[in-house]
């Protein structure tokens, strides 16, 4: 078998950075791309001590311009491309939907096309998402399920997954959907809820902190770990036939009982005290209020389980 060289779209983010780690243990030549703003940074990378591998080249790289796409194949003769980038927060989609679909959507259908391209023989994995199946219509999900997404991100990711199944069925391209519900780790960035809760609690615990404040604490989701979840996606480009995968843990928790195990794990117990907009979580030690929700954190469309 020849030099293994993979692209990774979005490679600044938990899953790229992972992802890249794992790539360059099996001693792939990694192509990472990122997009030029004035907040880009590569602190991910940085605290797996990969900023500097001999073998990791971190490349600008616009995912909405096709040209761009072609242009990086051709340099890179990749032989596996994991798109990872997206605008990724769900509450932003809302406010810019158009941004949202041409990054999502837009920037897979350019990657596939580039691929066909360029080098049809390029095997592809297309990073699809739990959100896609949004107002859920059987529990639990799987590759069968029908799709009804909530959020223009949910929307964009569904236009991207299908696009892939399409690239898939009719070019005969290698071209997997990985279908991930949430997956979390020490690299999650903290607008994520888990990420939020942490910190909120160790911020708590050392008096820097007095309450965390929390949209829809019975919002339930399946979170599994982000470098179990990346090797799976390796995986699926290793198989046989190119398909769609979902993975997950089939175990779904409340956001408040991830904030009582949360508080556990610095030594606090929460008593849960109300119910609805007047639900506070309760330090038993002190009888302070450490937890409150704040209704302008909800979703604009709320995704109850996934």
């Amino acid at each position: 078998m020849g030099e293994k060289i993979a692209i990774i779209t979005g490679i600044t983010g938990q899953d790229g950075a992972y992802l890249t780690q794992l790539l360059l243990e099996k001693n792939y030549t990694v192509y990472g791309t990122y997009r030029r703003t004035s907040s880009v940074n590569f602190w991910r990378l940085e605290d797996l001590g990969l900023a500097q591998h001999p073998n990791l080249h971190l490349v600008e790289f616009d995912l909405t311009d096709m040209g761009s796409a072609v242009r990086l194949l051709e340099k890179s003769q990749a032989t596996e491309v994991y798109n990872l980038a997206a605008q990724s927060f769900v509450g932003v989609s809302f406010d810019q939907p158009h941004t949202t679909a041409q990054i999502t959507g837009i920037g897979a259908l350019n990657l596939l096309e580039a691929i066909r391209v360029v080098n049809p023989k390029i095997r592809y994995y297309q990073a699809s998402t739990s959100e896609m199946f949004g107002k859920v219509h059987a529990i639990p999900q799987d590759e069968e399920t029908f799709f009804h997404p909530r959020s223009p991100y949910g929307v964009a990711k569904l236009y991207a997954h299908w696009i892939t199944v399409n690239y898939r069925e009719s070019y005969d391209i290698f071209a997997a959907s990985g279908i991930l519900f949430n997956h979390e780790s020490p690299l999650r960035g903290l607008e994520f809820v888990t990420r939020k809760i942490t910190d909120g609690m160790a911020k708590i615990k050392l008096g820097k902190l007095e309450t965390l404040e929390l949209g829809n604490l019975d919002a339930k989701r399946d979170w599994g770990y982000a470098k179990e979840y990346v090797e799976g996606m390796w995986r699926m480009l290793q198989a046989n036939e190119p398909d769609t995968f979902v993975l997950a843990t089939n175990r779904t928790e409340t956001v408040r009982d991830f904030v009582t195990m949360a508080a556990k794990g610095v030594g606090i117990e929460i008593e849960w005290r109300g119910k609805d907009e007047g639900e506070t979580g309760v330090d038993t030690a002190t009888g302070q209020n450490i937890v409150s929700v704040n209704t302008k954190i909800y979703r604009t469309s709320e995704v109850e389980m996934l």
